[in-house]
């Protein structure tokens, strides 16, 4: 019942008219960036997020809006991948499997209905469940000590190797590095410069702002000016929509997506992209009787949409009760509000309601309106796929760096900005994955404040980094994350 107390009060902020227009916002632009491929909602993310600085908009606004961009981006990314085969994230990737032959087959409408109404179901009861289950976990984390922390954060980077299956050393290796550029400028402990290199700009450290758009959006855009990838959409298939039968025989899948992805979703550093693989294996394990999976089911394009989406929700678990990024754009999301000066964790729920459960409100909002706003308009979505690449990569890098100069108005910033930009370009020829930089930037930071913590209430004793039962079973499931890929490779 406190849940469901707490939740109303949510929704007295998420339902404001100013919140109610950015969620609607945060959706169009997400479901945009989705459709839009290669940009991705991490990108648009770290784009919007000076102009929230610059708006002046409260947390808990920023980050409804944000968090809209995030969610709704699940629902574009499977126009692209059913329409031209183009999967534009990782996760839609299992989309393609079935639902491009269905646009093959004239029936591209079903599939991408069929697609919108299982990122709602998934989306709206992994909400559900984050509701009733963020408090207890934070609850939990309240007994946590400096130690238990900095076991958690060790284990949820023991996981970067699941963020690149198949690739798990590039995948630390990148981690790593991650946490070497979070330890760029003045130690607050010490007060040493730390790997600046005599620059005088590098003593505030790496912005988060420009490390993202760097990486992700100017990477992204040489990128594709390299690949120049273009390619006819399938038909739509007129006469060939959902039958409510049909939509009957998705139901189960969705269900059982839902439960598959949020779980995957709550484990930090699993993501989409692994809840969408295991799902469609699962189903096809149990339903594929005919064989039709890979040749145009409509559950094969179900079962990974919904557990997209349920992923993408239970990443938000862990980001607001534990403080640790479910996925590389909830690692964007964190710092947003590390740089509104929030810290998430357990006291987030007693310190700022309101912008906990503020979001939580708007999410079941959010999804209401991204099924009335995808089911129609699907067709105009499709549209954005015809803008031609001297519009939309150009325009991309002006808002990359209008997005960079407006954070701090350095010119440093800007060149900074672009040398991430062509490392990113470098790292992705190199098949070296992107997201764990940005998860050990950002989980490298509260690792050296907890480990520096642990250490001084325990007088340099390290072995209070093993004295309690969570830090101990943390480092147990650590040892065995680190463990398994290497077993499982040699079995």
């Amino acid at each position: 019942m406190d849940a469901i107390a707490a939740l109303m009060g949510g929704f007295a902020v998420a339902l404001t008219p100013t919140n109610l227009a950015l969620a609607f916002l945060g959706c169009l632009i997400g479901t945009a960036i989705g459709v839009l491929p290669g940009i991705g909602p991490m990108n648009a993310i770290a784009l919007l997020l000076p102009f929230c600085f610059a708006l002046k908009l409260p947390a808990e606004s920023a980050l409804i809006l944000l968090a809209a961009v995030y969610y709704g981006s699940g629902y574009g990314g499977r126009i692209t991948a059913i329409l031209l085969n183009m999967p534009g994230e990782p996760a839609a990737a299992i989309t393609t499997l079935d639902g491009h032959p269905l646009a093959k087959q004239g029936r591209g409408a079903a599939a991408l209905a069929v697609s919108g109404i299982g990122s709602f179901v998934g989306a709206t009861l992994s909400v559900v469940l984050m509701t009733f289950l963020s408090v207890p976990l934070a609850r939990i984390a309240v007994g946590f000590s400096p130690a238990d922390y900095v076991a958690l954060i060790v284990f949820a980077l023991s996981l970067l190797g699941a963020v690149a299956p198949g690739n798990a050393a590039k995948a630390w290796a990148a981690g790593c590095f991650g946490i070497l550029l979070a330890l760029v400028g003045i130690d607050s402990g010490t007060g040493v410069e730390r790997l600046t290199f005599g620059s005088i700009e590098l003593l505030g450290g790496v912005d988060f702002t420009v490390l993202a758009i760097g990486l992700f959006a100017i990477g992204e855009v040489l990128l594709l000016l390299e690949r120049q990838m273009r390619a006819s959409a399938a038909s739509l298939g007129h006469g060939a929509h959902l039958s409510f039968r049909e939509l009957v025989a998705c139901i189960p899948a969705m269900f059982r997506a839902t439960g598959i992805g949020f779980v995957v979703g709550v484990l930090p550093g699993a993501g989409a992209s692994v809840a969408a693989a295991l799902s469609y294996t699962t189903e096809k394990r149990i339903a594929d009787k005919q064989g039709t999976f890979g040749k145009g089911d409509l559950r094969g394009v179900a079962s990974p949409e919904t557990a997209d989406n349920a992923a993408q929700i239970g990443n938000l678990v862990p980001m607001l009760s534990l403080g640790i990024p479910g996925s590389g754009t909830t690692a964007v999301l964190l710092g947003a509000l590390l740089m509104y000066s929030i810290t998430p964790g357990p006291l987030l729920f007693t310190q700022r309601p309101e912008v906990a459960w503020g979001l939580i409100a708007s999410m079941y909002v959010g999804n209401v309106m991204l099924l009335v706003l995808n089911l129609p308009l699907v067709g105009i979505f499709a549209r954005l796929l015809t803008v031609p690449p001297w519009v939309l990569y150009p325009g991309v890098i002006a808002l990359s760096f209008a997005g960079v100069y407006a954070v701090s108005n350095s010119p440093f910033d800007l060149l900074l900005a672009t040398g991430f930009g062509v490392l990113g370009y470098v790292l992705r020829k190199l098949d070296v994955p992107l997201v764990p930089i940005i998860l050990g930037f950002v989980l490298g930071r509260l690792l050296e404040d907890n480990l520096r913590r642990a250490l001084s209430l325990s007088d340099g004793d390290v072995m209070a980094l093993f004295a309690s039962v969570p830090s101990l079973l943390l480092w147990t499931c650590t040892l065995a994350a680190l463990v398994f890929p290497f077993l499982r490779r040699r079995a």
